[in-house]
């Protein structure tokens, strides 16, 4: 088994120090850097290149989004990670959007090393629940997306997940730009959320990828 090569950053040094320890005493794990602050941590990132990054959505300096569009935008391989609260949701969603996942900071220890594995695997995570309310949440909102949405809507929720804008998805689709506005807000009606990047996570969290083809 090939070690990984982690990044751990956190404004928190008691966070960075417990996962440094839980990480550091499995075998196929090794951490490169921990950072406190988006400065230092995007500049470990460019120099040391890890497999992964475990990153806080809230850092001075630069937040973990903003280190997400850097690494993005710069052809990193370096696979993101956010770590946040249960009580962040919107922002988790949001976040999530080009990540390869969320942990949420009360995750076992067990959730955490197997999501951690599963990400060096090429696999994205879902936001994980940690309670049993959460899970039917989840649920809910996984049965939402698959019925209440026609198949010009799933078209539409998996070219925002690809980062088009709505006058790319207009073309791809041959359809203006102001028909898919309407498109949208029809989508965010249905779902019950209010913006594109949440839309987005979904559509990621829900496999919506690989749903229905785009039309030419």
């Amino acid at each position: 088994m090939r070690c990984i090569n982690v990044l751990i950053a956190d404004r928190y040094p008691v966070v960075v120090q417990g996962l440094r320890k839980v990480l550091g005493a499995q075998h196929n794990f090794k951490i490169v850097a921990c950072c406190s602050d988006g400065t230092s941590c995007i500049e470990a990132i460019r120099s040391l290149r890890p497999d992964i990054a475990i990153l806080d959505i809230s850092m001075p300096g630069l937040t973990g989004s903003e280190i997400l569009g850097i690494v993005n935008s710069e052809g990193f391989c370096t696979r993101v990670v956010f770590t946040a609260s249960v009580e962040d949701r919107e922002l988790v969603m949001s976040a999530a959007v080009g990540a390869y996942g969320v942990i949420l900071k009360d995750a076992t220890l067990e959730i955490l090393v197997k999501s951690l594995q599963r990400v060096a695997d090429g696999q994205r995570l879902l936001p994980l629940p940690s309670s049993d309310q959460v899970s039917r949440e989840q649920s809910a909102v996984t049965e939402n997306v698959l019925t209440v949405l026609t198949d010009r809507e799933h078209q539409i929720m998996r070219l925002v997940s690809e980062g088009l804008s709505n006058k790319e998805i207009g073309r791809r689709l041959n359809i203006s730009d102001g028909t898919i506005k309407v498109h949208l807000h029809h989508i965010y009606q249905k779902l019950e959320i209010s913006n594109r990047t949440v839309l987005a996570a979904l559509a990621i969290s829900q496999d919506e990828t690989t749903g229905p083809p785009a039309e030419n």
